[in-house]
C-alpha cells in the first residue's frame, strides 16, 4: 500500500475498511509468519475492546490502529508508556499546550477526559501488538470515568489519515528512544504529563479498591501508591480514579 507523505521509513502499513479488530488482525498476521513493523488502520472496527475485555465504542470518524513490533518479554509492557506519549503528542497537535495529560497506565485524558486507550497484546515471545483507539470526532457517553472527542473540545474532527500519520511518526520517534536508551527517558517524560502525580486517588485492583498517594513509577511501570497507613504499596495492574471535583 502506497504510504503517505510523511509516513517513518521501514514501517509498512495496511489499511481496512471494515475489521473485527485490529489487535486481532495483528494476532492472525502474527501466526502466518508476518513480524512487522506494521501498522494495522481500520475505518470501522465490529469487535474492538479495550482493557479487560471491555467493548471499545469503534465509531466511524475515530482512528482504531494496532502497531505490530518486535519487543520481548517482559520488557515490552514499557511500550505501553511510549504509546501513551506518542498518543498525547498526536492530540497536542490539536489542542492547546496542557490539555493533554496521561492517565496510569494506558489511557490519554484531555482536559481530565479519556480521549483515548491503548491495549498490549503479546503475540508471541517477541512480537508486541499495540492497539489505540482515539476519540477524534465522537466518544461515548455515560462511561464511569468521563470520555471526550477531539471534536467536542475543539469544534473539528481532525482527519484520521493525517491524524494516523502523525501518530505514526510520534510512535517510531519513542520506539527509537526505548531500544537506544531503555525505559527510563520513556519514564521521565511520562511522568511530566502524568495525571494525578502526587495527589490522592483511588486504585481498583483485581477484587479490591484502595486509596492513597500516587507517589511515583518505578523502573518497571509499576504505580507507586503511599497509602494511608504510610505504606508504600507497589501496584502493577489495575485502574485508578481521582476524587471528584
Amino acid at each position: 500500500m502506497t504510504k503517505p507523505e510523511g509516513w517513518p521509513d521501514g514501517v509498512r502499513l495496511a489499511v481496512h475498511d471494515l475489521i473485527d479488530s485490529t489487535n486481532e488482525e495483528a494476532r492472525r498476521l502474527t501466526a502466518a509468519g508476518e513480524a512487522g513493523p506494521l501498522w494495522i488502520v481500520a475505518r470501522e472496527q465490529f469487535a474492538g475492546r479495550g482493557r479487560r475485555g471491555r467493548t471499545w465504542v469503534s465509531t466511524t470518524g475515530n482512528l482504531f490502529a494496532t502497531l505490530m513490533t518486535h519487543a520481548e518479554q517482559p520488557i515490552a509492557a514499557q511500550l505501553a508508556f511510549a504509546a501513551g506519549l506518542a498518543v498525547a503528542q498526536t492530540v497536542d497537535s490539536y489542542c492547546s499546550p496542557g490539555d493533554v495529560t496521561l492517565k496510569w497506565p494506558n489511557d490519554v485524558l484531555l482536559r481530565g477526559a479519556k480521549v483515548a486507550g491503548i491495549l498490549l497484546e503479546s503475540l508471541n515471545a517477541d512480537t508486541l501488538a499495540i492497539g489505540v483507539g482515539v476519540n477524534l470526532a465522537r466518544h461515548p457517553e455515560g462511561t464511569e470515568f468521563p470520555a471526550t472527542s477531539i471534536a467536542a473540545l475543539t469544534g473539528f474532527a481532525p482527519d484520521t489519515g493525517e491524524a494516523m500519520t502523525r501518530l505514526a511518526g510520534c510512535m517510531a520517534a519513542w520506539y527509537e528512544v526505548w531500544w537506544m536508551s531503555g525505559f527510563a527517558p520513556i519514564r521521565a517524560a511520562w511522568l511530566q504529563r502524568a495525571a494525578g502525580l502526587q495527589g490522592w486517588v483511588r486504585a481498583r485492583l483485581e477484587g479490591r479498591e484502595m486509596e492513597g498517594v500516587f507517589e511515583d513509577i518505578d523502573t518497571d511501570g509499576a504505580l507507586l501508591l503511599r497509602d494511608a497507613a504510610g505504606a508504600r504499596v507497589r501496584i502493577t495492574a489495575g485502574e485508578v480514579f481521582f476524587p471528584a471535583t
